[in-house]
This record gives structure tokens, sequence and C-alpha cells, in this order.
């Protein structure tokens, strides 16, 4: 059978290598670090796990649909929780939001705020329901030309788009209360974008959550990729870790070869890229050899934000906290205009904290804390200097964390702890411009307009990951890694099939 070489075992390649090796392709992977998942691998020390970065899985059926697809059972691997709550707005007055899968406790909290905003959340689902099944459809397909783009699936999603409002704007029809805006809004940060700058289209997003849950994986989502890693053992692929890729060989304007970093060159007939696609095209194929994406036009491409990431294990238990946790920056709006134009550290920011210890005592010694600090930050196309800045902020997020959490003591109880700064994730975790989730998600780089799973600069190259389509976030991921593989499926004359229309019939009140 034909010969497969995937470049990170990442959560779309290992997605990819999964459903192709199962069709009986010869895979391989190679990964640069010592263990699979890439941003969706963990931090292991002194019996503290942390998850590097998704902290929640939603969308549960698309990972099980593929895991179905070559015989297999998802919950035979992995143990899924849903959470409830979901997570907690902690709000600068202290005063919170709980939002639950329950209908019932979520309008009782938003209640707490403003009950005139109860009647809102109606409306919001039954608006979003609709605009959620004429979208699943849109980002299960490829998008390799204008052809792609005719189709009765588009047609429909265009019918309840508005590309001209952003998130915000969207949000404003169903609530007054700023506070319940946020609450439906702060998603986008899933992107990497502002709630003011990204398309109202996400608003999928916080529907996604309330329609079919969030979940937390035993032992962390990372998990998740290990699971996928154990399917392609068994079905006879090969990852080879601590195996970096030097260059991706091109020849005549196809890609036919990997060039490993001990100079061992590896033949392919396909080459699938999984490894972050700002920072792959710059460092692994020569800019003289791009005609589409030359360094200078990667420069002038639009990207998300970046996170400031600590990672902390306590020897005290944090009680006020629920699994998932977002403090709100007294001023929103502010801090998004910093991340995003002004490209400058927030002395006010808004974060998220994981306590991921107080569901599943796997991720911590008992009567300790996993404590998992995200911080969203510019990247690294502004011009902060973070040799100079890591150790200030650092001190900046523990004073916050000490303030919101009422924790005066909180450094005295750490026993372990990480930093992952922008310039870390770009020169540690090869992430182009620090950039964490990937190219911005604004309507310029969707589509046709994201560089495409069927590669158009070279022949025999494919693309999966958050840099492809359709885009950023775990099952989206995943979806790109699907696409690649049926993509290859037809290629070579396999069966293969781009939608998966069962969640779409239940969206529609269909029997599935």
């Amino acid at each position: 059978m034909k010969e497969i070489g995937i470049i990170g075992a990442g959560p779309g390649g290992l997605s990819a290598g999964m459903l192709l090796a199962d069709e009986g392709f010869d895979v391989t992977i190679y990964e640069a670090e010592d263990r699979v998942g890439g941003r969706n691998a963990c931090i292991e020390e002194d019996g503290f796990v942390f998850d590097i970065g998704p902290t929640f899985f939603m969308m549960p059926f698309v990972l099980e649909e593929m895991f179905e697809t070559t015989g297999r059972d998802l919950h035979d691997y992995v143990e899924l929780r849903m959470l409830e709550p979901f997570y907690q707005l902690v709000f600068s007055d202290g005063k919170k939001l709980k939002t639950y899968y329950d209908d019932k406790k979520f309008k009782r909290s938003i209640a707490n705020l403003n009950p005139d905003d109860v009647n809102g959340y109606e409306k919001f689902k039954l608006k979003n329901r609709k605009k959620l099944r004429y979208t699943l459809p849109v980002l299960q397909r490829p998008y390799s030309g204008w052809k792609d783009m005719l189709n009765k699936d588009i047609m429909k999603l265009m019918t309840v788009l508005h590309p001209t409002r952003s998130i915000w704007d969207e949000l404003g029809m169903y609530y007054d209360d700023d506070r319940i805006k946020v609450g439906f809004t702060f998603q986008s940060k899933y992107l990497g974008m502002s709630p003011f700058n990204c398309p109202s289209m996400f608003t999928i997003i916080p529907f996604i959550e309330y329609h079919w849950g969030i979940y937390h994986v035993k032992g962390g989502l990372n998990q998740l990729s290990e699971a996928k890693a154990e399917v392609i053992k068994e079905e006879g692929g090969d990852i080879k870790l601590n195996t970096e890729v030097e260059e991706i060989v091109i020849e005549d304007g196809d890609a036919v070869a990997l060039k490993l970093e001990d100079g061992t060159i590896e033949e392919f007939d396909e080459i699938v890229m999984n490894s972050d696609f700002a920072w792959s095209m710059k460092n692994l194929i020569p800019d003289e050899k791009r005609n589409k994406y030359k360094d200078k036009k990667l420069d002038n491409k639009k990207y998300s934000c970046s996170t400031f990431m600590l990672y902390f294990g306590l020897d005290k238990e944090l009680p006020q906290l629920e699994h998932n946790n977002v403090f709100i920056a007294e001023d929103y709006k502010k801090n998004f205009l910093e991340i995003e134009s002004e490209k400058e550290l927030s002395q006010d920011p808004s974060f998220y904290v994981q306590n991921a210890s107080k569901t599943d005592s796997s991720v911590a010694p008992d009567g300790h804390t996993a404590l998992y600090v995200l911080v969203p930050v510019a990247n690294l196309k502004g011009e902060i200097n973070w040799d100079k800045e890591e150790e200030r902020y650092r001190e900046l997020v523990l004073n916050k964390l000490e303030d919101r959490l009422n924790e005066p003591d909180l450094r005295e109880h750490i026993v372990f702890e990480k930093m992952i700064t922008p310039k870390d994730w770009r020169d540690k975790f090869r992430v182009g411009y620090g950039a964490t989730f990937n190219l911005a998600h604004n309507l310029g780089q969707m589509l046709l307009n994201r560089p495409r799973n069927d590669f158009e600069e070279f022949e025999s190259m494919w693309l999966v990951g958050g840099g492809t389509n359709p885009g950023s976030g775990l099952p989206t991921i995943y979806e790109s890694g699907r696409i690649t593989a049926n993509l290859i499926k037809k290629k070579y004359g396999l069966d293969y099939t781009f939608k998966h229309d069962k969640e779409v019939k239940r969206l529609s009140g269909k029997n599935a």
C-alpha cells in the first residue's frame, strides 16, 4: 500500500494517521518531542499532570465517529465526564455567572445577574440551533477550488450569516447586561480573537457548549492523543518520537520526501503536514521554493493572540474554584485592545484558571491542586520583550491570583511550577509568531482563503491542524484530519465521505 509520512503527532496528524492506517496505508509519523500530542500533550512531574493546551472537550461525537470508522469505541480508550457547571465567570466586583447544561440551573444563574435577560437565552438557542445545523456540513468539506464553494450547504449557511456583525454585536440582540454577553462571547478566545472582531457566525461556539455539553477526560485531554496513537500502533502504523523533520524535500513542484535532523532522507507517496503552518512554511521549505506562501506574505497574514501560561502544583486544595474558571478584567474591552491592536501587556488582564483536581484525583497527589493558568496576550508580531518581561508578568499574574482567589499566601504553597511565554511557543513548540491558535479566523482567512487541506503549493502534500480548513479548536482540528484522510482515499479510488450528518439530523429534530 502507499506510504504516508506525517509531520507532527498533534491531534490533526493523529486523526489523519488513525483513519489512513485503518484503510491499509503504511503510516509513519515523525514527532520532535518525547510524547504525542503537540499542544494537546501534557506536562507530568512530581505527581502532577497538566494539559499543555486544550483543557475541555466539546463535540465528542466527532471523535466517536472516527473511532467507529476504525471499528472501535472511543469509550474503551478514555473516560469522559460531563462537567456541571461547565465553568464559572468571576467579574471584577466578585459577582459570578455559573454556566450549566441544565437549563433551569443556568437560567437561575442568569437571573442572579439580570432577570430581564433570562428570556434572551431561549431566543439565542433557537437561532443558533439553526445556524449550527447549517454550519456543521460546511465545516466537514474540503475547499480546494472555487467549485467547492458552489454547493447547497454554503448557500444555506449564507442565509444565517451576518458578515458585518461581530459576536459582541450579535449577542446584543439577546442580552442587555454586558456581563451576560461576556458569558457568551469569551469563547472567541478559543479562536484567539476578540469578540469585538470575531465574526458573528462563531456564536455557535457557546451554543455548542450548551447543546452537547463540556467534558473532562480522566487524566487530561492529552489522553485523547494517547488513544489515537494507540489505535495507529494497533493498525501497524509507526510513530517515531524524538525525531525532528528538518526539511520537506520538493522536486519539480512535488513533495517527495522528508529530510530528518540526522540527515536521513525518507521518501513517501504522500506527505501530511501537521506541524504549525506559519512556522513550517518558514522552517521546513526554503523560501525560494514557495510561490504563494513566501515569508513576506506570511508576515502580512493575520494571526491569533498568544498565551502566557503558568502551571502550578500546590500543596493545598482550593475549594472556592470550580473545574473551569474565567476571571474577567474590570475593563474587558480595553484588555482586548491591548492584546489585538496595541500589542502591549495588560496590567489588568482577564485570565482562565483550570482546577482539574476538583474533578479528577489522578492529576494531583491527595490534598494537592494542579492549577493551570492561561492569560491571553499579544502574539510576537508586537514588540514585547519576553526575556525582560516574563518574571515581572509572572509576579503580576500571581498577585492577581492571590487577590481574586482570596489566597494571600498562595506563593508559599507552590511545590511545582512551569511557565510558557509566547517566545517559548515559537522557539520550543514551533508555533509561528507564538500565535497559539494559528491563523486568525476572520472571513478573509477561512474556507477557500485558508491554506487548503489538499495543499495548493505542491503535489502530494496535505495539511491538517488549526492552520488549515476548517480551523482551530480540537473538534475542527479533528475534522481537518478526517477531511485530509478522505481526500487521500479519494485520490486512490477508495470509499470516502465528507459529510457526517447524524448530528445535523438531530439538530433538525429528525431521527438519526
